[in-house]
């Protein structure tokens, strides 16, 4: 379903970037699909588009149409992979408006991922008057952004309804058995949905994680499994004609030749947030041990009136992924002619829209191959739940495939840890009194 075109970065490497690297590909798959490489207690997702608990999915469903009759709105509670994914599959599938825009169901509102005043306080104002749910997502609980978001709206909903109707309307994903959420969830009676053990939240947009907000917005996520499933299908066979060996064997090739950043480039405004989530897949990922492309993302053409100077004459450090969608989700729209060709624009008088995004497209890869460079193509059918599903599990697939190219555990994240110990201390958390004086004498 996810197709690949490398020939635009073909120049930037050797002839034999792909076959030279097939022995490691072959490698790498196999410890992804047996879950034998680094991490490999982590690689759960693999199977899971066709693996994934029926009966957990049906309470999905049903706990999603339940909020969807009796909310105006739900607040999503979770911070990194807890709702980036899946607010990357809500504004790609529906609208970065869809808050604005959608005619039935919940507006969806998304805290606990930052610690600001300001955006908590127009979220709670956002939802006063309105009937309104909670999904908190944490496989801790402890997390300080979600937990302290969670206090919050928590407080706020058994003030607005009681705590006997209040607990009806939390809806908790978190571990199956430990953690302090489990534990209040058990104590007060929410339902629970489970972050499986051996699925990282990065790679969790697939599991109950990602599929209970999404499925409140109105995406149909039988479709968004099933695209999942056929493409976890299709880059099981391994080879040269595999796209996920292709990309994986390009963007490790263009590493070794010295690109140190990777931009990924969508030309839909509601393409930001699966930006977003790609970040956060490949910067965890891949950025340990000294390693790994910096992963950043774009919007264009919008982002050419102001990164795009930089993208085509600052630091050749740089490739991009481009990922372009075959079919819109709207009728097309067609340029007027103006008598007075005021703007000198009545040759695109007659065309479509879409026409003209495409050569602009075109253009633009040109331009910055020429400008050196490297342009890698993924193209999807459209913005449609069984493509976009397709395209999770293409770019997941991708990264367990790089990593292991990379000689690192794709799976961990121990550079994360560095700022939470801090912050803890200087919040004067118990046990941390001795890193508290270290740091605030540090600090002045």
């Amino acid at each position: 379903m996810i197709q690949l075109d490398t020939s635009n970065a073909r120049s930037f490497v050797s002839e034999d970037w792909l076959s030279s690297r097939l022995d490691a590909l072959e490698s790498a798959r196999q410890k992804l699909e047996t879950g034998s490489g680094a991490g490999g207690d982590f690689t759960g997702w693999v199977h899971l588009p066709r693996d994934y608990d029926k009966e957990e999915f049906a309470r999905i469903q049903a706990a999603a149409e339940r909020i969807r009759k009796d909310s105006q709105a739900l607040v999503v509670i979770g911070i990194g992979g807890s709702y980036l994914g899946a607010r990357a599959v809500v504004e790609l599938v529906n609208s970065p408006n869809f808050n604005l825009t959608h005619k039935d169901g919940p507006a969806v509102y998304f805290a606990g991922n930052g610690l600001s005043t300001d955006g908590m306080r127009e979220v709670m104002d956002l939802i006063q008057d309105k009937d309104w749910s909670i999904n908190v997502i944490s496989k801790s609980g402890t997390t300080t952004e979600p937990a302290v978001a969670f206090r919050i709206f928590k407080n706020l909903l058994e003030e607005k309804y009681g705590k006997e109707e209040a607990r009806k309307r939390i809806y908790a994903t978190t571990d199956a058995k430990k953690g302090a959420l489990k534990g209040l969830a058990d104590a007060e009676g929410y339902e629970e949905f489970v972050v499986p053990d051996a699925i990282g939240g990065r790679y969790s947009v697939l599991t109950a994680v990602g599929l209970l907000p999404i499925a409140c917005a109105g995406v149909d996520i039988v479709a968004l499994m099933e695209g999942a499933r056929e493409e976890m299908e299709a880059l099981a066979v391994p080879g040269e004609a595999n796209p996920a060996w292709q990309l994986a064997a390009a963007r490790h090739a263009l590493y070794t030749a010295g690109k140190k950043v990777e931009i990924l480039v969508g030309y839909e405004p509601s393409f930001r947030f699966f930006g977003e989530w790609w970040k956060q897949l490949f910067g965890e990922s891949e950025g340990k041990d000294g390693k790994g492309l910096f992963p950043a993302s774009v919007e264009f053409t919008a982002d050419l009136h102001s990164m795009g100077q930089y993208i085509q004459q600052g630091e050749r450090i740089m490739l991009e992924t481009v990922v372009r969608f075959q079919n819109s989700n709207s009728d097309p729209i067609v340029i007027p002619h103006d008598p007075d060709n005021v703007d000198g624009l009545n040759f695109l008088a007659g065309k479509e829209l879409s026409f003209v995004a495409e050569q602009a497209m075109r253009g633009t890869l040109l331009a910055h191959v020429d400008g050196g460079v490297p342009n890698l193509m993924v193209t999807a059918p459209g913005r449609c739940a069984k493509s976009v599903g397709a395209l999770i599990y293409f770019f997941e697939y991708v990264c367990g495939l790089t990593g292991y190219l990379m000689e690192i555990n794709p799976f961990n994240q121990p550079g994360v840890e560095a700022y939470k110990n801090n912050m803890y201390a200087l919040l004067g958390k118990p046990g941390y009194e001795d890193k508290k004086a270290e740091l605030e004498a540090r600090l002045g």
